[in-house]
């Protein structure tokens, strides 16, 4: 539980300066930190706030390794559905896709630390869901895993 604290309290104290550099760069389409309404309701208002009738579906949840385990005790954090309220859980961006793997790269090269791909945009009514979703889990090495 502790590793978890210092993963989720360096995420947290991370700045954006990295991201707002790379959104200025790759012409991001749109984007929004996620904070207290989770990757859900933050997707949901982007989506409402294209010109476009886009939904954003999200597969995959970037996780802190072993907060499933907490998610299953706590009432009502809602880690699973997207709502969990986070501090500060990065940003959520909608990147052309033709440069998703290059702003990777240089997100990696800037951060030292993977940025992922969550979900997609298609055509749609302006909404936000998530839909057979995957994990992706925030590790440390594992000598740091007790």
């Amino acid at each position: 539980m502790g590793r978890a604290y210092d993963i989720c309290c360096g995420e947290m104290t991370s700045l954006n300066k990295s991201a707002a550099e790379l959104m200025a760069k790759y012409k991001v389409h749109g984007g929004t930190d996620v904070t207290g309404f989770g990757i859900l309701g933050h997707a949901r208002n982007l989506a409402e706030a294209q010109e476009r009738d886009v939904d954003l579906r999200i597969h995959t949840l970037p996780v802190i390794h072993r907060m499933l385990r907490i998610h299953d005790k706590v009432v009502n954090y809602k880690l699973t559905e997207g709502f969990a309220a986070e501090t500060s859980g990065g940003i959520l961006m909608i990147v052309p896709s033709e440069s998703v793997d290059q702003l990777l790269k240089d997100f990696k090269q800037m951060e030292s630390k993977e940025a992922w791909i969550v979900g997609e945009v298609m055509k749609g009514e302006k909404k936000a869901y998530i839909e057979t979703v995957s994990y992706t889990h925030l590790t440390l090495p594992t000598s740091d895993l007790v």
